[in-house]
């Protein structure tokens, strides 16, 4: 009932972040309207969907994480790192419940209003998430007497934060024992703050989800330098309440939406109907489909799983092995993340504000995608062998239009609508939610109504796991600039690297380790603010570092032993990873050719930017 309920709930909220922003443009540049605190009402209905798919994605057991090494690992050593699991998670989210339950009960914090609602109303849905997500926690026996005790040092940990409850609240000034305890904590974080990093790295490779991951490291990190806590849950609301952020997740689910229709078999006729005739036209079909529904959905795992058997039973139809097409599909699961709109190029440009404008980096990102794209192609066209074609036919190309083209519409509207200025952002990103919505439901009725609200539901993990991620990478790139660690980087490799194309290639290989071990949207929170000061400090600008950063995490999905894609595929095409790996190296290599290229010829970065 309850698990009905968040579903629901979450599908209003999507429901309103996709008509409100329209609603709100007819009313202001319709009936010249002005809506007071409509952007302040709407970033923090982004901020409810965060909180309510955290726990939805919970359940499901979907958060973002690295492939297990423990997959054949005796039972008793999987048993006891379980028991480290579970204790580890219920550490965490108890000391980010204290946390984030101190700061909404602080006067101080949040004290303004959207249509008269207090804010804190809506940040008082963080605490409610963390909690709800400790109560699961504890429902499972396996490892519960292991989260009781995560409970109990969490408690521990947050005594700073409790102390801060017990004042708000209580009006309790003076606690010496308690004040005693927490000291203690501050003084063991700044002692065994290396250990503890180390501890939560081991930790991701056995599972533990990344938010978790990072949010301990943040955790950590804060209180060895003072105990500054309160930083975490504040940055976390900053983030998501950032109004280019909050577009994230509608672009997410209109991929979703998209990739579950029939938009993906009506775009691969299309491009099989116009490229089939000659050598590698299904090369060029499938290449283009990946690109597509990643830019949209964000995440190249979604695109490979909804896509991958289709695009597969197309290419060895075409004469292609399956082992080929298999590698193929995998290696081009990433290349939508160059392209408008791109949700990783958001976030980066977001992140990045200060140096980075997005629509630059859009162009910017465009030619080196292209360059990426039309490599897989030729690549994919070396390996095509089949010696039969279907000829030209206008006629069959006409028809395949005639039978995509609302699903045509939609790229070219997104683009138009938001480079002309029509649109911003968040309104695009509301458009391509309603529009998918209603080509699946009442264009194309791929499914009914009540389907295709389910299966908004079913995107909800995807979209929640990446937010996740975000609001908690937050905190620790904020403390990270705060404690200086840009500059102290920089000094530091300019002291020893004096060469603009040697610290090229050691930030390359930086960058694929970086891709290979972390998702992007962490990367790009925590990493990309230390890139930019050091690559400008070699004369690359934040623009080409931009883009060279973005190619080298999409390549990273793919780099071996723990790339996130060559995992996906083998769930996906229900084969070992060795012969996953094997599969891809010839596509992988291009693909680094294609980034050497990029990074030593800027004009690939600044031919179209003016």
């Amino acid at each position: 009932m309850l698990h009905k309920i968040e579903d629901k709930t979450t599908q209003i909220l999507v429901g309103l972040l996709a008509v409100l922003p329209l609603v709100f443009k007819v009313f202001q540049d319709g009936f010249h309207i002005a809506v007071s605190d409509a952007d302040s009402v709407l970033v923090n209905l982004v901020f409810l969907f965060f909180c309510f798919s955290g726990i939805i994605t919970w359940q499901s057991g979907r958060h973002l994480s690295l492939a297990s090494l423990l997959g054949k690992a005796p039972d008793k050593i999987r048993a006891v790192f379980f028991q480290v699991r579970a204790c580890a998670i219920s550490f965490v989210i108890t000391a980010l419940f204290f946390d984030s339950f101190c700061q909404m009960v602080n006067p101080e914090q949040l004290s303004n209003t959207a249509w008269g609602i207090p804010l804190k109303i809506f940040f008082a849905f963080l605490p409610l998430c963390y909690f709800g997500i400790e109560v699961f926690c504890l429902k499972e026996k396996e490892g519960r007497l292991a989260s009781v005790l995560g409970i109990f040092f969490g408690f521990f940990v947050a005594l700073g934060p409790f102390t801060g409850i017990l004042y708000y609240l209580f009006g309790v000034q003076n606690a010496p024992a308690l004040y005693k305890l927490n000291d203690l904590w501050l003084s063991f974080s700044e002692t065994a703050f290396i250990p503890a990093i180390l501890f939560f790295i081991l930790l991701a490779f056995i599972g533990l989800p990344l938010f978790i991951v990072i949010s301990g490291i943040t955790y950590v990190a804060f209180s060895q330098a003072g105990g500054y806590v309160d930083v975490i849950p504040l940055e976390t609301y900053r983030i998501l309440t950032d109004k280019s952020v909050a577009a994230i997740p509608l672009f997410t689910i209109a991929g979703y939406i998209l990739s579950q229709g029939s938009a993906g078999k009506r775009f691969v006729a299309l491009f099989n109907a116009a490229f089939g005739w000659f050598r590698g036209g299904t090369v060029v079909a499938a290449v283009i489909v990946m690109a597509f529904f990643t830019t949209f959905t964000g995440v190249s795992g979604v695109t490979v799983l909804a896509l991958g058997a289709l695009l597969s039973l197309i290419l060895t139809e075409s004469g292609y092995t399956k082992e080929r097409a298999e590698s193929l599909i995998t290696s081009c699961g990433a290349l939508g993340l160059l392209f408008p709109p791109s949700v990783a190029i958001i976030m980066y440009a977001t992140v990045n504000y200060f140096s980075v404008d997005v629509i630059h980096l859009f162009v910017a990102s465009l030619f080196p995608g292209f360059l990426m794209s039309f490599a897989m192609i030729v690549l994919g066209i070396f390996f095509d062998r089949r010696k039969s074609r279907p000829a030209f036919s206008f006629s069959k190309i006409f028809q395949a239009v005639k039978e995509c083209i609302w699903e045509l519409l939609l790229p070219l509207i997104i683009c138009v609508g938001y480079f002309s200025g029509f649109f911003d952002l968040f309104q695009i990103a509301s458009f391509s939610v309603l529009y998918a919505f209603c080509l699946a439901a009442f264009i194309r009725k791929d499914f009914t109504f009540s389907s295709t609200c389910s299966i908004v539901g079913d995107s909800i993990p995807v979209s929640g796991g990446v937010l996740f991620i975000l609001g908690a990478a937050a905190g620790l790139s904020y403390f990270m600039l705060d404690a200086d660690v840009p500059n102290l980087l920089a000094s530091a490799i300019t002291k020893y690297v004096a060469n603009k194309y040697v610290f090229l290639i050691l930030m390359n290989l930086l960058l694929l380790a970086v891709g290979c071990l972390m998702d992007i949207y962490s990367a790009i929170l925590i990493v990309s603010p230390l890139l930019i000061p050091l690559a400008e400090s070699f004369g690359i600008t934040p623009l080409q570092s931009g883009v060279i950063f973005l190619m080298n995490l999409s390549i990273g999905f793919l780099t071996p032993p723990v790339g996130m894609d060559l995992f996906i595929a083998s769930y996906t095409f229900k084969k070992p990873i060795g012969k996953v790996v094997k599969g891809i190296l010839p596509f992988l290599a291009v693909q680094l050719f294609v980034l050497v290229l990029v990074t030593y010829v800027p004009w690939f970065t600044h031919a179209f930017v003016k």
